[in-house]
């Protein structure tokens, strides 16, 4: 075992001196010492505020570095003095250390905590080393001799006296040999609780000795001096443990507010590994079995109705827009921002008032003579009425009350009566609550007018407006069926509440057996489940070389078309595949489908009780915790800018991957249980291509939706923005009513001029996006559609809807087999070989692949130059060309190990060396040689030149 270990440390050292032969970077003194520095610092100077996983501005004006503040001197000094120290140390031994400084507090008059923590052994005592690597990396060897590096920590910065002082080791730091007095204490700097790859480290002191963390109130906590971003923090922080790969154990805190650390800003560099794909599945769910009791009494008390209430007649479609402008006239209006089209429920206005989309129909007049207009065209019979204030963020306009009117010829009009009185109605008390006014007697008529009585004192005549009525029919028309709107497919179009969707979602599992699946990816606040269709071929499995795709619907859970079309969609997809519709045979034989008709079921269940009409512009949009799902993600396009603003060198840049921040993933960081679950869900299935299925408007947009220096709209484009125009282009194109070029917009943009599709920036910043979110921490792509205006269409709007978006969810599920796609196998096992990462020039975004080595790369017709890198491997490259047809380019790839790794794996069985690694060995032995040899050559002969000119 000497001659072998001889020989691995002969081949290391080898490597080392001829640059290596791997590109991948397996450990030891991995890269530039201010690379890290520079990171920890980034969220000192961007002046935001994270609140539990979604970054928020902290103030009106964000204040940019060079500003004089306390908080941007103290970062300039700690800067100056980690690069002082970088550049003597280089100067010195001629190697490169990563040295992360320790962590910084900020002196915007922030509170201190409390007092001094007490010393513990760590202060007697220098801590063993741990592994620090944010992605929890295999160790490659034995750690390093120890240099003055190691001997010599860097001084640390100047620190609150309530905060401890951490140091960032390398992966395999050397056993330090003198330390100051009080050495400081090694913090966490695992970005994410991955599954540890090797052994862990065994415990220090430092790990045996650490005090368990206390128990904090629910109230939020006073916050902490930590950094110049006033990052919300426990009001006693537990004192910092050695780097174990197991997480932290959280202390609990308020709902809202998490305990980051400057160690969670972990460097984004080409060394850090992603975990490995997971192999475990979710299990199947049996539909069969009752709710949890339990579950059930908390969800639908008996105290409450929980159905919705139930029209008589539909509604006429204002809000859906199927009532034209043209029907819709006023007595008067204040601006043409303000007229009588503007007057249908639900619509939302501008950010600023005075444009010509504001929210709702104003009379110029406040007199009782004013009404608002709607001619059905068809004899109606006229049911109920429901009214709305007017929607704008500096206004308060409402009607208190009004009457009702019909007529046949708008010349003679009939009021509505109550007995032998004119009945007059209550109206809002405010702005956005819709309120129902059901009519004494149903009138049969062609007009109906609203007529304000008394409004908002502060206020004027503003409303929007929905008529319910049911549509006579025409004794004159012949031709009946030429009117009728709809599909022709037999499907349940209705409103199905949790207890409904599981129901058709195990009809359909019982039609289809041999290609349906049901499974849970998790449970929501309340405890209702979020199950999940699956439909393939071989249901329950990932086979070799087949894509996975999914839809997910209902994060907000009040946008609920999304929802009814996917379970429409499983169902017209099991029907076809019997009857053997060989479109529909290809998509289920060459993909693997999975459907989430419900993401946010406890925000649905809230919207349904009250209805498609009198549920509102909110009701139901965020979680039962209050949760915008939507921004609910960790925040990693930040993590991403800030790595390319300070890194000098862009080789050890990673752009893909990024690893989720430590304190987002605590369990009292504010998270909703729903979004970990999809999280979860994302890293357990390799998925391809996505879509995110919202309401309210008609639009695509595709990544990035957050803009890069938190301007409130900017365009900003990843590296695959042509496939993701593409993508977005694909749906709209293909629907009914965003291809209509007559459409009118739904409230306040236009994005006919955008032909239906925008990047998601460019609309307004979202932080903490699904779409981001999949883009940058794994290889899906994902797009998110606006189905409708209507966020929550009447049930009887369900086959058109239906109708105007089957054919767009089909062929957006086709566009996964664009591309390339292929195996990374062992030229010498053939087997296949996990997170190999796939590299195409001129792109810069990588994917890599997946447990069995099979990856895809979604891309334009086009030709590529692929190339393929694996830890342990000889880089490989070809190129390969993606045709105009609907099916991908065949694209694998067979690597060699290099010789380093493969010593490693003769060693590690225990057996020979081959004779061609011997070779090899000599080869390498020589090149040392004829390196050291001309060193010393080079070194004599200019000392003899210095002794000559004495």
């Amino acid at each position: 075992m000497a001659a072998t270990a001889s020989l691995l440390s002969l081949l290391t050292l080898t490597v080392v001196l001829s640059g290596g032969l791997s590109t991948t970077n397996t450990g030891g003194l991995i890269s530039d010492g201010e690379t890290a520095d520079r990171l920890s610092n980034t969220s000192r100077s961007r002046g935001v505020r994270f609140t539990g996983g979604v970054l928020s501005p902290g103030r009106t004006s964000i204040r940019h570095t060079g500003e004089s503040t306390t908080a941007t001197a103290d970062y300039n000094t700690s800067r100056s003095r980690a690069q002082e120290h970088s550049r003597l140390h280089r100067n010195t031994h001629g190697v490169k250390t990563l040295t992360i400084k320790p962590i910084e507090t900020s002196s915007r008059g922030l509170k201190p905590t409390g007092k001094h923590p007490k010393p513990t052994e760590t202060s007697r005592k220098p801590p063993k080393p741990t592994e620090t690597s944010p992605r929890a990396l295999k160790p490659t060897g034995k750690p390093p001799k120890s240099t003055e590096t190691s001997r010599k920590p860097p001084k640390p910065t100047e620190t609150s006296r309530n905060t401890p002082k951490p140091t960032e080791t390398s992966r395999n730091t050397p056993k330090p040999t003198e330390t100051s007095r009080k050495p400081p204490k090694p913090t966490e700097t695992s970005s994410r609780a991955l599954k540890p790859t090797g052994k862990n480290p065994k415990p220090t002191e430092t790990s045996r000795n650490t005090p368990k963390p206390t128990e904090t109130n629910r109230n939020p906590p006073k916050p902490t001096e930590t950094s110049s971003r006033a990052l919300n923090t426990t009001r006693n922080p537990p004192k910092p443990t050695e780097a174990n790969r197991k997480p932290l154990k959280p202390t609990e805190t308020s709902r809202k507010t998490s305990k980051p650390t400057e160690t969670s800003r972990s460097t984004v560099s080409s060394t850090s590994k992603p975990p490995r794909t997971s192999t475990v599945s979710f299990s199947t769910e049996d539909l069969s079995e009752s709710i949890d009791k339990t579950v059930e009494r908390r969800v639908w008390s008996s105290r409450e109705s929980t159905e919705p209430p139930a029209f008589e007649c539909p509604p006429l479609g204002l809000e859906s827009l199927k009532v034209k402008d043209s029907q819709i006239q006023a007595s008067s209006y204040l601006r043409r921002g303000l007229g009588p089209h503007r007057g249908r429920l639900n619509i939302q206005s501008g950010v600023e008032d005075g444009d010509i989309y504001d929210g709702g129909w104003c009379a110029q007049y406040e007199d009782q003579q004013q009404w608002l207009q709607i001619h059905a065209q068809k004899l109606t019979r006229f049911t109920a009425v429901i009214l709305q204030g007017r929607s704008s963020i500096w206004s308060l306009d409402y009607v208190e009350s009004f009457k009702v009117q019909v007529s046949n010829d708008t010349i003679k009009w009939k009021p509505c009566m109550n007995g032998t009185q004119e009945a007059v109605f209550e109206g809002n008390t405010d702005s956005e609550t819709p309120v129902l006014a059901v009519l004494p007697e149903p009138a049969v008529a062609q007009y109906i007018r609203i007529n304000p009585q008394s409004w908002f004192k502060n206020g004027t005549i503003c409303l929007r407006a929905e008529i319910m009525g049911c549509e006579l029919a025409d004794p004159n028309n012949i031709y009946p069926w030429q009117s009728e709107d709809g599909t022709q497919d037999k499907l349940d179009f209705r409103h199905h509440n949790y207890k409904e969707m599981r129901k058709l979602m195990k009809s359909v599992n019982e039609m289809c057996p041999d290609i349906t699946r049901i499974y849970s990816i998790g449970k929501s606040h309340m405890g209702l489940k979020l199950y999940v269709m699956e439909i393939s071929d071989n249901p329950g499995k990932h086979e070799l070389g087949e894509p996975e795709f999914r839809y997910v619907a209902g994060m907000h859970g009040n946008e609920v078309l999304g929802r009814e079309l996917l379970l429409n969609l499983m169902q017209f997809i099991c029907q076809e595949y019997r009857r053997g519709n060989q479109r529909i045979l290809h998509l289920v034989k060459e993909t693997r489908i999975h459907l989430l008709p419900s993401m946010n079921p406890d925000g649905y269940e809230m919207a349904y009780k009250k209805g498609s009409e009198l549920a509102g512009w909110a009701l139901g949009r965020y979680s039962y915790e209050g949760i915008d799902m939507n921004h609910n993600f960790a925040d990693l396009n930040t993590v991403m800018w800030d790595a390319i603003e300070l890194e000098t060198d862009k080789s050890k840049l990673i752009n893909h991957y990024f690893p989720i921040p430590e304190q987002y993933t605590s369990e009292d960081a504010w998270v909703a249980p729903e979004t970990r679950a999809v999280i979860s869900w994302m890293q357990t299935i390799p998925f391809v291509l996505s879509a995110n299925l919202h309401g309210g408007e008609l639009v695509v947009t595709y990544p990035f939706d957050m803009t890069r220096d938190w301007a409130p709209r900017e365009q900003t484009p990843t590296a695959d923005d042509s496939f993701f125009r593409w993508l977005a282009t694909v749906y709209a194109s293909t629907n009914h009513v965003m291809s209509n070029p007559d459409r009118r917009p739904c409230h306040n943009e236009d994005f006919l001029r955008h032909n239906n599709i925008i990047n998601g920036a460019n609309w307004h910043t979202v932080p903490g996006s699904m779409n981001d979110f999949s883009y940058l921490h794994t290889n899906c792509f994902e797009v998110t559609v606006e189905l409708s205006c209507d966020k929550f269409p009447h049930a009887g709007e369900l086959p058109t809807e239906w109708q105007n978006n089957k054919e767009s969810l089909l062929v957006y599920m086709e566009q996964v087999h664009r591309g390339i796609k292929g195996v990374i196998r062992d030229k010498d096992t053939e087997a296949g070989i996990a997170d190999a990462i796939i590299k195409v020039d001129d792109i810069d975004h990588h994917i890599r692949s997946a447990a069995d080595g099979d990856f895809w790369r979604l891309l334009n017709p086009g030709d590529y130059d692929i190339t393929v890198t694996a830890e342990g491997y000889f880089p490989a490259s070809r190129s390969c060309r993606v045709e105009y047809e609907h099916y991908p380019t065949l694209c694998d790839f067979r690597l060699t190990k290099t010789p380093k790794q493969r010593l490693r794996e003769i060693l590690a069985k225990g057996g020979k060396i081959p004779k061609d690694l011997q070779l090899r060995l000599r080869q390498l032995r020589t090149r040392k040689l004829r390196v050291s040899t001309k060193r010393i050559n080079r070194r004599r002969a200019s000392q003899q030149q210095s002794r000559a000119h004495r």
